[in-house]
């Protein structure tokens, strides 16, 4: 079927409304708050008029109060600020300017006055580029008229005062940072001279005149009051922040600028983060939608510069990149204390990139996807992802409202793995990949490795950690002893989210191990568990190869089930889909922009029948992804086998293709060489990974040796495909068939029943009545048999019989045990109402039922039945040609040669004294099953009562017994 595309379903990210308001707004705002110190030069003389002072105040309070903690400049940046208003005007009027400031300057603020000149030149350079400069250009052009010498008298009153504040503070912060340099010794002097302190020597920023001093306690805190911060009030005596000398970086590179704007950049921790440079450290955060970025680390906090779209940096005076360092980052309204992702180490081992890139991770889901982990000390999840083909990935999620812009993924190497260690994010984020393809468009992508996922038709991934305790010790102990193929191995087929609707995985865990155990089954098969995005595909057509459907609860809740049926005593298997994946855009489909886990070649990659693609099987990364798979289930989750589907749909190149469609081999033949060698590497891995396990082939065809161990060739120069079991599909279509016709006409088809026995010890079989048998119009499978009602039940009686004692294993799906007249609906289970007391008809239903159990529990207790199904030695015809008569009469026997007689009258009428041949060491047979007793809703013809041999030949037997065979009915006998 062809699954439903489903578009991603997250919380919706800012309006570019909302966007664009707090990006314009930003530089009013920090602008205002930098006029504050314009009040105070205003007042130590600069002639200005007093509604500019005016404007300045206004902008400074609503600016401060917009962004929810007012702040108060220091000194220091009020000389710098008077300084940088008077650039313009000096600018224009140069040759007046000098004069007038060196004659104004006293000797022994030779070196302020110095650095003054260079920061007003480095300023002039870059006025334009900043965002403040058209607040303050008017302010520019009114002190540019005014005297120059009151100018410089008011510069030099000011930049004492703010000299005199500083000078303490700014001694006391190059200790705690261990400024042990020239530039220590600079800071200090400065503080009895004019105008800012310039940066520390010999750094980038010494170059650049926009060094500002930053207060300690300045950046956005909830714990201080926005007026106490923003005046200094409220603290009696309160001394103020101490200063942090924070110079503008070196300008970010056009080019990784871009990259890294438009996602495409593969090292963004090489630009981001922290990184030591001439005279500091220089820190670097990419935010976009931040109000401010600040530094805290340890006793220094330092705001960034705000380099627009979203880049904020400085140059801190730091001896060594801080070991750990955290950021104040502010948006409208909030402030958020994070740890910079961009500090840390890559997350994931050398030895892990060399497994991947081999092809040869078997724990592949340790190693991509998202792991929380605590790694360098910090707690948080490390997301990985394989897309060679990306120009750039970057993570989006609730934690940064769907915006992947200012997450972008470091690539390692020629693996084609990326990776961000995110500090902080735990269970229960949700997130995606967005990938920018080759051709530079964008796709948000759930994660291939999630290990949970939003409940359809939601489709984000979810950051899992396990925190569930096994139970099932005991069993993991003894499982696979004795082996499965020579063990009891009856399995009931479940379609959970059907079997009792409304049930989650919890409740079901409540219901299903009593159900199955009361019916004696060995195992349960569930159909598809892992996410899948349309509940008409059954779970067939998967997306989240690796998480539980989110449908019935978390994967813990699905681990709980599982533990459940096991220490009741059931195994677990479940059906497993890597033959093929949806189209759906927000999964595997050409998921970096190419073709990736299908087949490039169209020819190789669409599925014909269902609308699917097809996995590329000779990629060892796509074959690494699929056996790390069956290895997760099995480990993770404790499942005792893998019943692969479709498994004759990967085997062959033209499968389903018309001449024409298809490419031969390299040896021109039809075989997928790439699919044989995967499914062998599959079971080989699996089997030595986890002893006991069994794997079982869906595969309708004669390929030579399913079951055959890889490491045997066969005829056809193939080593096995190394599955333990596989589905009889002959046998079932044959068997069907048979019995769907009127007994009057059954003798026509008697081969269709015995045929089955000519190949059965070819391979190790399942003998499978499965959901495909009871969709789509063929119909129930009580339904499917002739006759009345009653002949219907019997029918069907019979034939679980013959199945139960046939050489195989059993499988029959939900519903058909206790002869569901309706076909199976995924919308609505089972029709459980048939077996309510209340129902007329509930005795029949209730019989058939009773007989299932029955079949069972004799079953179990009867090695005969399951010791030897997989040799000859095991079974022997004692007729098979009766097709007159419509019986089939044939032994098994147990390793230790004790017999079952089983007995099939496939006609409606009773068979008295029917002679049968019989081994004559054998003293007496006694009765252990009859189909047509009267307790499953039969005419309850039985044979009450030991039957001897006779010393007559028969059948190519030296003794022989006669018998009452019942209509429509299987009789068991075994010796008494």
């Amino acid at each position: 079927m062809t699954p439903r595309t489903t578009p991603p379903s997250e919380p919706d990210p800012q309006t570019p409304a909302e966007s664009t308001t707090a990006e314009t707004k930003t530089p009013a705002k920090k602008t205002a708050a930098r006029k504050a110190p314009a009040k105070k030069a205003a007042q130590a003389g600069t002639a200005r008029s007093a509604q500019a002072v005016e404007k300045a105040v206004a902008s400074m309070r609503e600016g401060a109060a917009k962004k929810g903690t007012a702040k108060k400049a220091p000194a220091a940046v009020a000389a710098k600020k008077a300084v940088e208003k008077t650039a313009v005007a000096k600018k224009t009027a140069a040759k007046k300017t000098a004069p007038a400031e060196k004659k104004k300057a006293a000797p022994a603020e030779e070196t302020a006055v110095k650095k003054a000149a260079a920061t007003k030149k480095a300023v002039a350079k870059k006025t334009t580029a900043r965002k403040a400069a058209t607040t303050t250009a008017t302010a520019k052009k009114a002190v540019a008229k005014k005297a120059v010498a009151k100018k410089a008298v008011a510069k030099k009153a000011v930049a004492k005062k703010a000299a005199a504040q500083q000078s303490p503070a700014k001694k006391t912060v190059a200790k705690q940072a261990g400024a042990r340099t020239p530039a220590k010794a600079a800071a200090g002097k400065g503080s009895t001279g004019e105008g800012p302190t310039a940066p520390p020597s010999g750094g980038a920023g010494a170059k650049k005149a926009g060094a500002r001093r930053i207060p300690a306690q300045q950046a956005a805190q909830k714990k201080i009051p926005a007026q106490q911060a923003s005046e200094g009030k409220g603290g009696g005596e309160q001394q103020p922040p101490a200063p942090v000398t924070v110079a503008d970086s070196a300008a970010l590179d056009a080019a990784d600028r871009d990259r890294l704007l438009s996602g495409t950049h593969h090292e963004p921790h090489s630009v981001l983060g922290a990184h030591p440079v001439p005279g500091g450290v220089a820190f670097r955060a990419f935010r976009p939608f931040a109000l401010s970025v600040t530094v805290v680390a340890g006793a220094v906090r330092a705001e960034l510069h705000d380099d627009g779209d979203g880049f904020f940096t400085g140059v801190l005076p730091l001896r060594d990149v801080p070991q750990d360092y955290r950021l104040l980052v502010a948006y409208e309204g909030t402030v958020q204390e994070t740890e910079d992702a961009y500090r840390f180490l890559p997350a994931l081992g050398d030895l892990d990139l060399h497994l991947i890139g081999e092809g040869r991770h078997e724990e592949l889901w340790k190693a991509l996807g998202a792991q929380p982990m605590t790694h360098q000390g910090v707690t948080g999840t490390r997301f990985t992802v394989w897309a060679p083909n990306a120009r750039g990935v970057s993570l989006a999620g609730t934690f940064n409202y769907w915006d992947g812009t200012g997450y972008p993924l470091r690539s390692l190497g020629g693996t084609g793995v990326w990776e961000l260690f995110v500090p902080g994010i735990g269970e229960g984020e949700l997130y995606k990949f967005e990938i920018t393809r080759p051709d530079g468009s964008k796709t948000l992508r759930a994660d291939p490795m999630a290990r949970r996922t939003e409940a359809p038709p939601n489709t984000s991934s979810i950051v899992y950690a396990s925190q569930y305790e096994w139970g099932d010790a005991a069993w993991l102990e003894q499982r696979g002893t004795p082996a499965p193929h020579e063990a009891p191995f009856s399995v009931y087929e479940v379609h959970l989210a059907s079997w009792r609707p409304g049930l989650t995985y919890r409740q079901l865990a409540e219901q299903l191990p009593a159900y199955v155990k009361d019916l004696g089954f060995t195992h349960v098969e569930l159909m598809p568990v892992a996410e899948h995005p349309f509940g008409g595909s059954w779970g067939y057509q998967v997306t989240g190869f690796y998480a539980p459907t989110a449908r019935l609860g978390t994967p813990d809740d699905f681990k709980h089930l599982v533990d459940r049926l096991h220490q009741a005593g059931i195994g677990v298997l479940m059906d497993w889909v890597p033959a093929h994946f949806p189209r759906d855009d927000w999964a595997l489909a050409e998921f970096d922009g190419r073709p990736l886990y299908e087949h490039e070649d169209p020819l190789r990659s669409a599925h014909p029948d269902w609308g699917t693609l097809e996995f590329d099987f000779g990629r060892r990364e796509v074959r690494n992804f699929l056996v790390a798979n069956a290895v997760y289930w099995c480990e993770e989750f404790h499942i005792d086998g893998l019943r692969v589907d479709a498994v004759a749909s990967m085997l062959y190149l033209d499968y389903s293709r018309e001449p024409g469609q298809w490419v031969p081999n390299e040896h021109g033949g039809r075989e997928n060489l790439d699919a044989v060698a995967f499914l062998q590497e599959m079971n080989a891995t699996v089997y030595r990974r986890n002893p006991g396990i069994v794997t079982i082939a869906e595969e309708s065809t004669a390929w030579d040796g399913v079951t055959r161990p890889t490491h045997v060739t066969g005829p056809g120069g193939f080593g096995g495909l190394g599955f333990g079991l596989k589905w009889n599909m002959g046998w079932m279509h044959d068997s069907l068939q048979y019995m769907t016709k009127e007994p009057v006409h059954r003798s026509y088809h008697h081969d269709e029943m015995t045929f089955s026995m000519v190949y059965a010890y070819s391979e190790n079989y399942v003998l499978p009545i499965s959901h495909d048998e009871v969709v789509h119009g063929k119909r129930s499978l009580v339904s499917k048999m002739p006759g009345d009602w009653w002949q219907q039940r019997a029918n069907l009686r019979a034939y679980l019989g013959f199945m139960w004692a046939h050489p195989g294993k059993q499988l029959l799906f939900m519903g058909q045990e206790f002869a569901q007249g309706a076909e199976w609906s995924e919308a609505h289970g089972p029709d459980w109402w048939l077996l309510d007391p209340a129902y007329g008809a509930e005795a029949d239903h209730r019989g058939v039922r009773d007989l299932v159990r029955d079949l069972n529990t004799v079953y179990r207790h009867t090695p005969a039945l399951w010791q030897r199904d997989t040799d000859p030695s095991g079974f022997r015809w004692v007729v098979g040609d009766a097709a007159d008569d419509n019986v089939f009469a044939f032994l098994r026997y147990d390793a230790e040669g004790v017999p079952l007689l089983a007995v099939s009258n496939m006609s409606p009428v009773v068979r008295e004294e029917y002679r049968l041949g019989v081994p004559e060491e054998v003293p007496a047979w006694h009765e252990v099953l009859n189909t047509d007793a009267a307790r499953y809703g039969g005419g309850d013809v039985v044979n009450p009562e030991p039957v001897k041999p006779e010393p007559q030949t028969w059948h190519a037997h030296p003794a022989s017994i006669r018998l009452t065979l019942p209509p429509l009915a299987t009789v068991w006998l075994r010796p008494a």
